[in-house]
């Protein structure tokens, strides 16, 4: 492996651009609004299969999303909400079948209202979250919370209860702060087969279509509790993670924004020191993430070849933690993407609105080029393809989960250095416990992780049991939870069992929606209603599908098996075995 290759490639990647070529949309038809296919940001859902529907529609108005919702109902065909982009990993969007419709909320992007005094404003389901903040910053408002991410709409953010980092007042979550929303549903033929419901605060009701997954109608407005504007200081505390376990515990509770970034190969943590500030005090500052920078096309390409051959079995775990302690090298110079003025970063604190601090994705920002650059998980560029595991922990059992990670790393630290993207390393996040029905039964620490992911069906990855191990650990021995629009699709088997208001839920859901036309197969696995999320057929544990049971779902014929654990031994994971160590497994009985 020429490292010097590596390292320019690893460097390339980091360059901001000035233009890129935004993503297409998911729902793309051969005959104008018919015939479509359905898919998300990255291409791809877990289980690889294509997803088609009849039609989509695409409405600019409430009236017009009633009359779609009353023709599906009156037609009895299923019908599944899209946003601008989806980016949800599993098969939240796809209505099942050939005869199902998409409607999206592409359209549906425009804010409705306004109320400096009392501090609400009320949006179309479909506006991007970028554009919602700017609009909240017009009005000398701020949304405190939201995703790292601001190409999501706050419709599909809220259906997956997706979030930043706090424990302070009401928390990270983004779906903390709804007020209000307006939901159109499915109604008897005396009601013309659709109606409006309209959610206040104190509804009951309103707890479960703040995190929905998509399956109790369409969401037409949200109204959003906002404060006054303020600006955000950040800074970032590097240590080693002798007591990262400790740091854990207390840290979400130190800062109002603070997160955490572990580099385990590495033993290194960043700790985000991240609060608010008044907004007279001096500074400009702006996110701007680096693996949400547009990237030039080349490069991206080169990339991803780079990634391929790091797989391969001559590539060696040296030259892997090589690119690792480069890449961070140059994200620290870079001021792991803040920038103090737009433009360059000079140093820490960078003080900036929080607007420009909360959320970043700088590849959506410039006009078409032809896709000379693009955002790097574009599919159409064929650059980087991976997989995002995110799960909670609850906050009283998060040390002892990270010293059990630790505990793992140690056995080898070098195969950390493939089986995280050191573009992101473990990311920790509070979160805290939510009266949404989905939301987190009690205060969290969620982690996030991304990690290769081959575009050929049933090919593993190498030291692939690292990352699997430790999802098994957290989800089976410490009551973890995945995240509703991430994961590969055995992390959700028995998820539901583990909220309280499940069947709360599942009532309003029957209410809302009876003939289940909001969803489908995968939402009615994840939920509980009918079959397991879990497909247990060859190569299954290799895709995510299924824990291995047997070798078979790993690639014997590749030399990775089905066995226990390296540190967490109730795990069964796909294990490289050299020839000659490669005696049978099966389930015991």
């Amino acid at each position: 492996m020429d490292s010097s290759f590596v390292l320019a490639v690893l460097f390339l990647l980091l360059i901001p651009m000035a233009s890129c070529s935004p993503p297409q949309e998911p729902v793309m038809c051969t005959h104008g609004s018919s015939g479509c296919t359905v898919s998300n940001a990255y291409g791809a859902f877990t289980d690889r299969t294509l997803c088609r529907a009849a039609s989509v529609t695409y409405p600019r108005t409430e009236e017009e999303v009633i009359a779609t919702v009353a023709a599906a109902a009156s037609a009895k065909r299923k019908l599944k909400v899209a946003t601008k982009h989806s980016h949800s990993i599993p098969k939240l969007a796809c209505p099942g079948g050939h005869d199902g419709a998409v409607v999206s909320t592409a359209r549906l992007n425009r804010t409705v209202r306004v109320d400096a005094a009392s501090r609400l404003m009320t949006v179309e389901s479909g506006m991007l979250l970028r554009d919602l903040t700017e609009a909240a910053a017009a009005a000398g408002l701020s949304l405190p919370h939201s995703p790292y991410f601001y190409g999501l709409t706050i419709g599909g953010l809220l259906s997956t209860g997706a979030h930043g980092s706090s424990l302070w007042g009401k928390g990270g979550a983004a779906h903390e702060y709804v007020v209000g929303m307006r939901i159109v549903t499915p109604a008897p033929a005396s009601k013309g087969f659709a109606m409006v419901r309209e959610l206040v605060a104190g509804d009951p009701d309103l707890d479960a279509a703040k995190v929905s997954i998509g399956v109790l109608g369409v969401v037409t407005q949200i109204t959003l509790s906002l404060q006054p504007a303020f600006k955000r200081s950040v800074s970032f505390v590097k240590r080693n993670d002798t007591d990262f376990p400790e740091q854990v515990a207390t840290w979400g509770r130190l800062h109002e924004f603070g997160d955490i970034t572990w580099t385990p190969a590495l033993g290194v943590v960043a700790y985000r020191q991240d609060d608010r500030v008044d907004v007279s005090v001096p500074g400009n500052g702006v996110n701007e993430l680096l693996l949400f920078r547009s990237t030039p096309t080349l490069e991206a390409i080169k990339a991803r070849a780079l990634e391929e051959r790091l797989q391969q079995g001559n590539a060696t775990d040296m030259a892997r933690c090589e690119a690792v302690r480069r890449e961070a090298a140059t994200a620290e110079r870079l001021g792991n993407g803040f920038t103090n003025d737009g433009v360059s970063f000079t140093g820490f604190p960078v003080v900036g609105h929080q607007h420009r601090m909360q959320a970043s994705g700088a590849c959506l920002d410039s006009p078409e080029d032809g896709l000379a650059t693009a955002c790097v998980w574009d599919p159409r560029v064929r650059g980087t393809f991976y997989y995002n595991t995110a799960f909670s922990v609850p906050l009283s059992k998060a040390p002892a989960f990270v010293a059990e990670m630790q505990k793992l790393r140690d056995l080898n630290p070098a195969a950390f250095c493939t089986a995280v993207d050191p573009r992101l390393g473990v990311l920790l996040r509070y979160v805290k416990a939510s009266t949404a029905y989905l939301g987190k039964p009690v205060d969290s620490v969620v982690f996030d992780i991304i990690y290769y992911r081959s575009r050929t069906d049933g090919m593993p990855r190498v030291h692939a049991d690292v990352v699997d191990e430790l999802e098994q650990l957290a989800l089976n021995k410490y009551g973890g939870l995945p995240h509703w629009g991430k994961n590969r699709d055995f992390a959700f088997d028995g998820a539901i069992a583990k909220y309280p208001n499940a069947g709360k839920f599942l009532k309003v859901k029957g209410r809302y929606d009876p003939e289940g036309l909001f969803s489908n197969e995968w939402t009615d696995k994840v939920l509980g209603v009918n079959g397991t999320p879990s497909v247990v057929e060859k190569h299954c544990a290799i895709e995510g599908l299924c824990v291995c049971s047997e070798d078979s779902h790993c690639a014997p014929e590749l030399g990775y098996f089905c066995r226990p654990g390296k540190m967490y031994k109730k795990a069964r994971v796909c294990s490289f075995q050299p020839s000659g160590h490669r005696g049978g497994w099966q389930k015991p009985a």
